[in-house]
């Protein structure tokens, strides 16, 4: 599996940590070992412009996906594919305004605004309720999991 991570915001990112939790994410989802999937943390100013080009939103956001070749997780009937899977972009200044009002660490933010955007490539979405509820219990369970794993080897 390829991971890409790329660092234009400044901020320093944890690369070998969104590096670690992407190739987590997509294992658990039974994401093809051969799929491709780049992460970029830009500035506050990048944000901005790709939240209004792409969504039409002003202003930045936190992350924001761009799925390539649609790939979904693999099933107990259906195999995964490989391909592109695209392109998630965070923005760790917002995500640090976040994490301060959450109470926890921007790392932890930037995780899961990561696992999020990667559920987003995969095609979950949180448009109607239902389906709210069933990316955010994914990604709780998918966090959790993440979590235990970095304690048990830390």
């Amino acid at each position: 599996m390829t991971v890409d991570i790329n660092d234009e915001s400044s901020d320093g990112v944890d690369a070998a940590r969104l590096c670690a939790l992407a190739r987590f994410v997509l294992d658990r989802l039974r994401v093809h070992p051969l799929a491709e999937l780049s992460i970029l943390a830009v500035d506050v100013a990048a944000m901005t412009t790709l939240h209004q080009q792409w969504m039409d939103e002003p202003g930045p956001t936190d992350v924001l996906s761009f799925p390539m070749d649609e790939l979904r997780p693999g099933t107990d009937e259906r195999d995964p594919e490989p391909g592109l899977l695209g392109d998630v972009v965070l923005c760790p200044p917002v995500a640090r305004a976040q994490a301060a009002v959450a109470g926890h660490s921007t790392d932890d933010e930037l995780d899961l605004l990561c696992a999020h955007g990667i559920l987003h490539l995969l095609g979950y979405d949180h448009a109607e309720p239902d389906e709210e509820r069933q990316m955010f219990a994914l990604q709780g369970e998918l966090l959790g999991s993440w979590r235990q794993t970095r304690g048990a080897s830390a």
